[in-house]
């Protein structure tokens, strides 16, 4: 494994001055805001140029787009992502037949309830800013298939996803043809990250969950590190009715002798994982005490951080995201990349500080407080459970001074929409209720029952198509003038976000 080492790449220019010159051009301007925002600007500057867009469109090509929807069409005929079989049966038997192609990689692996792909986000990009070849595989996708593997911090292309899937449709199929059941959706997607991470190949895996731990799909890897973000109440037919019942679920993923980034937990869940570490000898690290955010700041796009990690304290991090959900995700992301590293273990020095502000700086999560219009400003957030909402409800009221909010909420079936609902409503003036095009989808005149008796009638409004609800929130945000403040959150369902994105143009 390689050792962490400053990053060749500087920039030719003093920070300080940069920064003098920034305050310059804002002297027209309150004085203090001019710094903050010039803060801010210096440290996007250090962390060189934004990344494109991490969602990718269509295929330009008509061929390959075609070639895409055909692969999408047969994978869409296998058992769906909610359909499950407890077991890693079928996937290991695929593991085997393909070579096991994830034991050619070291890997990080993350589960938990809320902010497990922001995490891997921030994982992926501190990885690659300290010279290491990444492979990251997250689910679901906000709006392309294509989304759920990538490579050096980009989604792998239309045309490659092509080519692994037909790479390992052979073996599939001879899989298929063994089992009492064929690989699901989620199965054969694992598969192909797996192999693709293989071929590609990569220094590092970031791998999520898909639902739980023990029995997920993804869990025929031996991840060194295990990092588990904040459990709460979801799926729980599935996983259990209480924190520490779903925490034994999620426990699976820690290995014999690995290290395990534990975020803040209720106490039963941490209980759990504790536990679970004692068993296979593996070490803890626990947010709050190995390693935490010291402080936070609010700033113009942004957060300004100062993170402890394992190897000590990590100042003046600016990460491009809102909420301090996604600080608390900084500090885990930035903790398990130490331990990948030995950092708290083998070796007491930390990371580049230099390479950590730069990843930080490039982070991108769509989806999570995206911003994608302004006039009215419309922000997307893929919170679907009480807990997600509620963070997501802190971040928005924190980060945008909102004279009046406008949600747009199409959630799933099976999902808590009560307590979804019950953690916005005090900061949506007015909800428009809808539906996604998904056969999941929650009937907009059912999630309209719940909402009313949650905001009262006069504070909810029916519009079950997508595109109607978004023109009917924008106009509800701009129908007075007193309200030129006034803004729209579109949430429920990451379905819901990824629909709206391509609805208001972000492709």
């Amino acid at each position: 494994m390689s050792e962490p080492r400053p990053s060749d790449r500087h920039d030719a220019s003093d920070p300080d001055d940069t920064f003098a010159e920034i305050v310059d051009e804002e002297t027209q301007r309150d004085p203090d805001l001019a710094v903050i925002e010039a803060g801010s600007r210096t440290l996007r500057t250090q962390g060189g140029p934004p990344p494109a867009d991490a969602v990718p469109a269509r295929p330009a090509d008509p061929e390959t787009d075609r070639a895409l929807r055909a692969v999408e069409e047969e994978l869409a005929g296998r058992w769906g992502e909610t359909k499950l079989e407890p077991s890693v049966t079928r996937i290991a038997a695929l593991m085997d037949v393909l070579g096991e192609p994830q034991r050619a990689y070291p890997s990080i692996h993350i589960t938990g309830t809320n902010g497990k792909t922001s995490t891997a986000r921030m994982i992926e990009a501190l990885l690659g800013a300290l010279d290491l070849r990444t492979g990251r595989y997250t689910s679901p996708h906000v709006q392309s298939i294509t989304e759920r593997i990538s490579l050096d911090g980009a989604p792998i292309t239309a045309e490659r996803f092509i080519e692994t899937y037909e790479d390992v449709k052979p073996y599939v199929e001879m899989v298929d043809a063994q089992q009492p059941y064929r690989l699901s959706f989620f199965e054969v997607m694992t598969g192909m990250a797996y192999a693709a991470f293989a071929d590609a190949p990569v220094d590092v895996a970031v791998v999520e969950v898909g639902m739980g731990g023990t029995w997920d799909a993804t869990n025929v890897i031996d991840g060194s590190v295990a990092v588990v973000t904040p459990i709460a109440l979801d799926h729980t037919d599935r996983l259990g009715s209480t924190p520490a019942e779903i925490a034994g679920e999620k426990s699976g993923v820690i290995k014999q002798g690995a290290t395990v980034i534990l975020a803040q937990q209720p106490v039963d869940a941490a209980q759990v994982m504790l536990k679970k570490a004692v068993e296979v000898d593996a070490t803890v690290a626990r947010e709050g005490m190995e390693f935490g955010v010291v402080s936070r700041e609010i700033a113009v796009g942004g957060q300004l951080l100062t993170l402890r990690g394992l190897g000590g304290e990590y100042d003046t991090v600016f990460l491009p995201l809102y909420g301090a959900h996604q600080a608390h995700n900084a500090a885990v992301a930035l903790a398990a990349v130490e331990a990948f590293f030995g950092i708290g273990a083998e070796q007491a020095r930390g990371l580049d500080i230099e390479a950590v502000r730069k990843a930080f700086a490039s982070v991108l999560s769509p989806g999570r407080l995206e911003v994608v219009r302004s006039s009215p400003t419309v922000v997307l957030d893929a919170a679907h459970n009480p807990a997600g909402a509620r963070a997501a409800a802190e971040g928005v009221s924190e980060a945008f001074s909102f004279s009046r909010l406008i949600g747009v909420v199409g959630a799933s079936d099976g999902k808590d929409v009560r307590g979804l609902l019950e953690a916005f409503e005090p900061i949506f003036a007015e909800v428009v209720v809808t539906q996604n095009s998904s056969a999941r989808a929650m009937d907009a005149d059912a999630l309209a029952a719940v909402a009313v008796e949650v905001f009262g009638q006069d504070r909810v409004q029916v519009e079950p198509r997508l595109d109607d609800a978004l023109e009917a929130a924008i106009t509800l945000a701009e129908e007075e003038a007193e309200y030129a403040g006034a803004g729209v959150l579109v949430t429920g369902s990451v379905i819901t976000v990824g629909e709206a994105r391509l609805l208001l143009g972000r492709q």
